[in-house]
């Protein structure tokens, strides 16, 4: 990978009239529940001694990853914010457990796009801070944890008839705040990949600046789309101006027969924007809620 990522984004060249960006867990994949619980919360229970309540570090986990509005939030964002809705439990606090703080991590976030394990590993060696490299140990263990754990989980039905049906009209990408490394290996198993021109990770930075080096006014913004399944993923088409296509937690298939009846001929022939795309935004907005029940 360039020492710059967004370098490369930025020299792709449009090919065809259309841009496409894409997410993957939890929008092609239906990985997000088999990461979560089984890779991500273990290894944060773990590193983060939190076994004395760990009932509580789970529930928080997978409302921040899973069943809120930070769902598919970059890890980094999503350790901080479940620590501070842990810390504000008042049966952690009545347990005594200690709640590590990430201030070293907030800092670095401020200052990186990036956020990465590349970029936090030269960080982290640059600082010697302990904190940062305990969360550098668990970044790195959830990685081998998924790539030990995450096999044989298709796309949803109807993702690879849809990259068809799109793949001759639009310069289709991966958007996503996966690690590169998984997501070639995921889109090369199922042999989608040979339909995206790039794969963008984390490393590559937010999913915002995707889709403005490799789109923003290098095609028209009423033709360029972000399909996704987190309210990160609406940001970062509205952030750029562009259209959005909702896979909707929980109706992933639904959503996906939608796409593949309606959305994309309705985006290619320039009838997406408006009173179509306001009725999907609305309805996606609807799913996910702000704040935890137990915080009442």
């Amino acid at each position: 990978m360039s020492d710059n990522p967004h370098q490369l984004l930025d020299a792709l060249q449009p090919e065809k009239q259309f841009f496409i960006g894409i997410d993957s867990d939890g929008c092609v994949f239906d990985s997000m529940e088999i990461k979560h619980k089984e890779c991500f919360c273990p290894e944060y229970i773990r590193h983060f001694r939190l076994q004395r309540v760990s009932k509580y570090a789970r529930e928080t986990w997978e409302f921040v990853n899973l069943y809120s509005k930070t769902r598919g939030t970059n890890r980094f964002k999503a350790l901080v914010r479940s620590m501070q809705l842990l810390a504000e439990r008042k049966e952690v606090r009545q347990r005594g457990t200690e709640i590590t703080d990430l201030a070293p991590l907030n800092e670095w976030m401020k200052q990186e796009s990036k956020l990465g394990n590349p970029a936090l590993e030269i960080y982290t060696k640059k600082t010697d801070n302990p904190v940062l490299q305990q969360v550098l140990a668990w970044s790195k263990d959830v990685n081998s944890s998924i790539e030990k754990m995450v096999s044989d989980v298709p796309p949803f039905p109807l993702v690879k008839e849809s990259l068809e049906k799109i793949y001759p009209g639009a310069d289709l990408m991966v958007v996503s705040q996966t690690p590169v490394a998984a997501l070639k290996r995921e889109w090369e198993e199922h042999q989608i990949d040979k339909y995206v021109r790039m794969i963008a990770g984390q490393e590559y930075g937010t999913k915002t600046e995707h889709i403005t080096y490799a789109a923003k006014n290098k095609y028209p913004d009423n033709q360029i789309l972000m399909i996704g399944d987190a309210p990160g993923d609406l940001a970062a088409a509205k952030d750029n101006g562009v259209l959005f296509f909702p896979v909707n937690p929980g109706h992933e298939e639904q959503s996906w027969e939608r796409f593949f009846n309606e959305g994309a001929e309705r985006f290619f022939s320039g009838t997406f924007a408006g009173k179509y795309e306001d009725g999907l935004i609305k309805e996606f907005n609807a799913l996910l809620p702000e704040n935890p029940g137990w915080s009442k």
